[in-house]
């Protein structure tokens, strides 16, 4: 870090952090972003759905955006933040934070971007967590076109899989819902599921069949292997939400279909927090955000922070001329 104060101090290198950092250092404000390198969809292989940036590799879109928000003046470092207070006095006058990382380093800032992200929390199954992002998948309008007309099959864990399941039709018509430890339909999404010719497996999936590096097929407890080339799965998704909850925000649980998908930290639609000077972006606040929803976040937020910095300026400017 090559400063002890910045203007702004965001925390998570992905598409929100980054997206910020670019307009943030184009308004000609002083932008460090520290990232802890963890990026979620670091398994896929490709981002989908980006205009312009169509099928890019993660890891590639993300070293172009480090590019341009440095071609900015933005400085990006490694680290993992530990947390964030407000410094004493901040509440009058000029406004700041102290962020400090794991490995003690501490730096201040008159606001805060937390870009943090979420986990996606798999379903216990023996070699789920291997095959996550390949061919076992959650979000159809991320991976679906890259099965379509593939065998697959859609694991039930909770309400919603059903809702997956016809959802998943739309790009293959060979689906089969594993009933697992998911809830018996009902006779009107049984009858849904048989007019949309998906079949329905009753027992607990024990595991995974792998060969050649390839995922092939579902094991049963009963033993019998019913063959597909795609698993899709409900994870729960977590916001990483440690640093905001150091600031004294507490993360909530959404509902989607009468079931909890995940936590997320509540903000207004410009990504401000209920900590004046404290903005949040991406999949931290909005959980089935894609990853250019969260690059849009980044640059709504980068912008309300300009313009709260410019408030402030005035404001300190105004009162100094006074005496």
């Amino acid at each position: 870090m090559e400063q002890q104060r910045y203007d702004v101090v965001i925390v998570g290198g992905g598409a929100a952090g980054l997206s910020g950092a670019l307009a943030l250092g184009r308004a000609r404000r002083s932008v460090l972003v520290i990232d802890a390198g963890e990026p979620r969809n670091a398994p896929a292989s490709h981002v989908h759905n980006y205009l312009g940036r169509e099928s890019t590799p993660p890891g590639e879109l993300l070293a172009i955006g480090r590019g341009e928000a440095a071609g900015y003046g933005a400085e990006i470092v490694e680290g993992r933040v530990a947390s964030a207070e407000r410094l004493p006095g901040s509440g009058e006058g000029e406004q700041g934070f102290r962020v400090v990382t794991e490995d003690g380093r501490s730096v201040e800032a008159r606001r805060l971007l937390v870009t943090t992200g979420l986990v996606d929390e798999l379903p216990p199954v023996p070699g789920l967590a291997e095959r996550w992002g390949r061919e076992v998948l959650h979000c159809p309008y991320c991976h679906g076109h890259e099965v379509s007309d593939r065998p697959i099959g859609v694991l039930a864990t909770g309400p919603l899989a059903v809702h997956q399941a016809l959802m998943w039709r739309q790009w293959s018509d060979d689906v089969t819902l594993f009933l697992h430890t998911g809830p018996e339909p009902t006779e009107e999404e049984y009858e849904q599921l048989a007019a949309r010719g998906v079949a329905v497996v009753d027992g607990e999936v024990a595991g995974l069949e792998v060969a050649d590096d390839r995922f092939t097929g579902v094991t049963l407890a009963s033993g019998r292997v019913v063959p597909r080339e795609a698993l899709v799965v409900q994870a729960r998704f977590t916001a990483r939400s440690a640093v905001l909850e150091s600031l004294g925000l507490k993360p909530v649980a959404q509902e989607m279909g009468g079931a909890v998908i995940g936590s997320y930290i509540p903000t207004d639609p410009t990504g401000a927090t209920e900590v004046p000077g404290v903005w949040a972006a991406g999949n931290v606040t909005r959980l089935t955000e894609q990853v250019i929803g969260a690059a849009a976040a980044g640059l709504m937020a980068a912008s309300a922070v300009n313009g709260d910095l410019i408030a402030e300026d005035t404001r300190l400017a105004v009162a100094a001329r006074r005496a």
